[in-house]
């Protein structure tokens, strides 16, 4: 019996450890146990599991041959594949599709090749023609989401937001996608996914722009970062035609580089200027945008009008210029007003968190992917930070951001407000507690200068 107890009880402490990790460290426990069990079941399964989701093609002819000479049959050939590989949520490997094959055949296949390997998820991604990468997911990677703890690659107004359900990361590229469109209820998760970019941005040489019609509670915790807030509609009125002016002016400087000298490199926009008369990248981020839009009486629609119809220009020419926007609000249609759906049209990039009605998700999504207008209508309350990301090429993905608190991102912006450039247009909206927290004693020889444009 003694000894029965002395085999059994680390038996049982194994287990519970086990136990543990799977639920506190999924990744460790990946490493350790999850991913040697499902590698020696894809390999010992592959040929079958193969042939029974319908994924083989007949034999070639000199295989045909030879089995009609030893008697046989020649059975059905699967894709070649490489030896799969672990990653941080799962592993992946490369197929060669054979002759006939296409990629949906593999998606449509999808689920049933998770459950025949025992995966939490697989997705089938082509890499080029003929070939394809299967990733097999472990576990839930989106319930219970934490920052990478190694830096991952990113260049300049480039910033990983959020994780993918595949484990990958969603990146936030504004010279790829300028302009973005924040969709979420109360407690979907939109605050987080905007600290965790402000947070982002506000370590970078990046001029940061606040637009809160809701007297400024949003945004004013990250005003010692910000370099303008308005925080009423009138505020946000002329500081759209301090933006307008600073774009048209970089205009004039764009087209003035192109007769600089025979030498001079001919450009659209300020990316191909040279580094010492680039202007800084300007991030402007619109809160509650629904607050723009709302108008009591024929005085405020004419204010309306015109800020959507600046909004508008922004979008439509802010690229080249360097002016980049993220239009947050927590719902967002056509019923807001003239301008609405022209505006929409301008923002690429979409982020839909829970909504409250179907039409806020049809107007983030709809219009690039149906599948997935519908997909972030089936969004559940209690899991607050799962959005559905979409841009205009028709793709999307679920994806969650870290959970970062207010305090977290102000101390952030508080620890870089040394870094705010210098922008003469936008100095007389710069907040009160952006100054305070500069002070006499900050450090000019940190911040940015962004260099003056000259009309």
């Amino acid at each position: 019996m003694a000894d029965t107890v002395r085999v059994l009880l680390p038996v049982l402490l194994v287990l519970v450890a086990l136990l543990v990790l799977r639920r506190r460290v999924p990744v460790l426990f990946w490493w350790l146990v999850g991913y040697p069990v499902v590698v020696v079941r894809v390999l010992i399964s592959y040929r079958a599991t193969m042939d029974a989701c319908g994924l083989t093609v007949p034999a070639s002819a000199v295989r045909r041959a030879t089995a009609r000479m030893m008697g046989r049959q020649a059975a059905q050939v699967p894709p070649r594949h490489s030896f799969p590989l672990p990653t941080g949520s799962g592993l992946v490997m490369r197929l060669r599709m054979a002759a006939g094959q296409a990629p949906e055949d593999f998606t449509a296949s999808a689920d049933r090749l998770r459950h025949a390997w025992g995966a939490h998820a697989v997705y089938v991604h082509p890499t080029k023609p003929g070939w394809l990468e299967l990733r097999l997911v472990g576990w839930d990677v989106l319930a219970d989401v934490r920052p990478s703890r190694r830096r991952l690659a990113a260049g300049p107004l480039c910033l990983p937001l959020a994780l993918r359900e595949d484990g990958r990361w969603h990146s936030r590229d504004f010279r790829t996608v300028p302009h973005e469109l924040i969709l979420g209820a109360t407690q979907s998760g939109k605050s987080v996914y905007l600290r965790n970019l402000l947070c982002g941005l506000a370590r970078q040489s990046v001029v940061l722009v606040g637009i809160d019609c809701k007297w400024g509670v949003e945004l004013a915790p990250f005003a010692p970062r910000l370099s303008a807030l308005a925080d009423n509609p009138d505020r946000a009125n002329e500081l759209l035609d301090a933006l307008l002016a600073e774009m048209e002016a970089r205009f004039r400087l764009i087209g003035l580089s192109g007769g600089a000298g025979p030498n001079a490199v001919l450009t659209s926009d300020v990316w191909g200027l040279p580094d010492d008369v680039r202007p800084v990248p300007v991030v402007v981020v619109v809160d509650e945008v629904a607050e723009l839009f709302l108008a009591a009486g024929k005085d405020d629609e004419k204010r309306r009008d015109a800020m959507v119809t600046k909004l508008i220009r922004l979008a439509q020419l802010g690229r080249a210029a360097g002016i980049y926007l993220e239009v947050c609000g927590q719902r967002f249609g056509s019923e807001l007003g003239k301008g609405a759906t022209m505006l929409r049209a301008q923002l690429t990039g979409r982020v839909c968190h829970r909504v409250n009605d179907e039409a806020s998700a049809n107007m983030a999504l709809a219009d690039i992917a149906p599948e997935a207008a519908l997909a972030a209508t089936s969004i559940p309350a209690e899991r607050p930070g799962i959005a559905i990301v979409g841009d205009s090429s028709g793709g999307w993905s679920r994806v969650r951001s870290p959970h970062l608190t207010l305090d977290e991102a102000a101390a952030v912006c508080r620890d870089t407000s040394g870094l705010v450039p210098e922008l003469a247009r936008l100095d007389s909206f710069r907040s009160a507690i952006a100054l305070e927290s500069a002070g006499p004693a900050a450090p000019a020889a940190t911040a940015p200068t962004a260099r003056p444009v000259t009309g």
